[in-house]
């Protein structure tokens, strides 16, 4: 189910939150938990049913390994097994194909392909039975019920897209009986989340995203203005997406008065790559830090193996993503400037600020190309369209298949600002979008500062109501793939 959707919107939430505080008013707190419980399973089951037979088993499978880890002498053992099982089961749903089609590729086989379905969120809520697994080899005392555990799991607003939780961010919450009745100060807060949330993914991610399917396709009759323009639209398009989800998740999470952690704070404000992923997928970069890079060693072990584990990491960031070559080559280059910034930190910190920013936005900009891309190929002719230098205006059948009805109809009604009009509106579009994300406050800094009141109350019922609207063509969320 999506949260850009009619049936989640007027059905799933309000029914949600309903039975939810009903069942807490009568003091029914096990059975509120296991409503919840269900109607997250409801949620993440809706398109295929057949996810929930997966999600269901992983947890059982790891909640039994964590039991026995407190029970057992061979505890590493235990451990491994653990980690390997979470992994093995998310390279076999995501990663299969994959190596089959390379395995053909190397040795002229001909494996055929499984054509799995690849489970939705999978890779976030393996990630969050591998950091409990972890948790409880390190702490043996560390035990939950298993309503807790699988609500920590299954909790619908983080459970397809993130932000990757810990147990002791979330099961304390569950069993803090002032967070389990009715407030109408968090509700107002979470629905101000929520609609600055969805007018980002409907108003302004999918319409750039509209531009970007239509430039993927036609890559090399684009040219460098529409190769340039489409590369910054899907930075547009895939930062207010995730920023987007992450705003309707707090603000989902917040309803039920639970709080999520930040997993998005501005990160096109960034001076350095290092910078923009302590402000991008936060809870990403918190896990792979605390899960992969520290017990690699961290910075501890040498300035050449700190480099080793850096850039480790952030290939273990770019296979996490997606299997094809172009997430691994986004990951090498994140992990190679990382290291480079690393290096060269004193001559980096002399830098201009707005110098440190173009280098910073301009890297961001080239491998966002090869994230979209659908082949290493098409992002090096997507980059070659750019190097070309060979200026054409803005396509118009971008614009018109991008339904940008507005500008459509202004060009038919003055034929004689119909050259400069197809030019400069999608660009005007660009740089407001960009002013926006430069110098406006950010939705976390919106709400530290939430006070409810009649003005706030028009602005959300005006996004809502055109939102809404809006939701002619419900799209799926970016993160949804991963």
């Amino acid at each position: 189910m999506l949260f850009n959707s009619y049936i989640f919107i007027f059905v799933f939430l309000p029914l949600a939150l309903f039975g939810y505080y009903l069942l807490n008013h009568y003091a029914k707190y096990q059975l509120a938990k296991l409503f919840l419980i269900g109607m997250s399973l409801w949620f993440y089951g809706y398109f295929h049913i057949e996810y929930l037979l997966i999600i269901i088993t992983s947890i059982f499978l790891n909640y039994l390994l964590a039991s026995f880890l407190h029970k057992t002498k061979r505890r590493k053992l235990c451990l491994w097994l653990g980690i390997g099982m979470n992994v093995g089961i998310l390279f076999y749903f995501k990663y299969m194909d994959f190596f089959i089609q390379n395995i053909n590729t190397l040795f002229s086989a001909n494996v055929p392909l499984l054509k799995l379905l690849l489970p939705l969120g999978i890779s976030f809520f393996t990630f969050q039975q591998i950091s409990f697994i972890i948790d409880s080899y390190k702490n043996p005392s560390l035990h939950y019920s298993k309503l807790d555990y699988t609500l920590f799991v299954v909790f619908f607003p983080q459970l397809i897209a993130g932000p990757i939780v810990t147990h002791d961010e979330m099961i304390p919450q569950f069993n803090d009986t002032e967070k389990k009745h009715w407030s109408s100060d968090d509700f107002a807060l979470g629905i101000t989340a929520f609609a600055y949330g969805l007018a980002k993914k409907v108003l302004i991610a999918d319409t750039f995203g509209n531009f970007v399917n239509y430039g993927f396709s036609h890559i090399s009759s684009l040219g460098a203005l529409n190769a340039i323009f489409v590369a910054v639209s899907y930075t547009i398009q895939i930062y207010f997406d995730f920023s987007g989800y992450c705003d309707m998740a707090t603000g989902i999470a917040k309803m039920f008065r639970f709080n999520l952690p930040m997993n998005f704070n501005s990160p096109y404000k960034s001076f350095s790559v290092t910078e923009f992923w302590k402000r991008w997928h936060i809870t990403l970069t918190r896990f792979l830090r605390n899960y992969v890079y520290i017990p690699l060693g961290g910075n501890r072990k040498g300035k050449y193996r700190t480099y080793l584990n850096l850039w480790l990491v952030f290939l273990i960031s770019g296979i996490w993503h997606g299997a094809n070559y172009t997430f691994i080559i986004w990951g090498i280059l994140h992990g190679s400037v990382m290291v480079i910034e690393r290096i060269d930190k004193e001559r980096m910190k002399r830098l201009h600020p707005a110098l440190a920013w173009i280098m910073t936005f301009a890297f961001i900009n080239i491998s966002w190309i090869f994230f979209r891309a659908d082949s290493v190929s098409d992002a090096f002719a997507m980059i070659k369209q750019i190097m070309m230098l060979q200026f054409t205006p803005i396509s118009l059948d971008m614009i018109t298949n991008a339904n940008c009805i507005a500008i459509e109809k202004l060009i038919s009604y003055n034929s004689y600002y119909y050259s400069v009009l197809r030019t400069a509106y999608p660009i005007i579009m660009q740089l407001i979008v960009l002013f926006i994300i430069l110098f406006c406050i950010n939705t976390n800094e919106r709400i530290n500062d939430f006070k409810p009141s009649l003005r706030n109350a028009i602005v959300v019922t005006l996004l809502l109501f055109y939102s809404i609207i809006s939701l002619s063509q419900i799209s799926t969320f970016l993160y949804f793939n991963f």
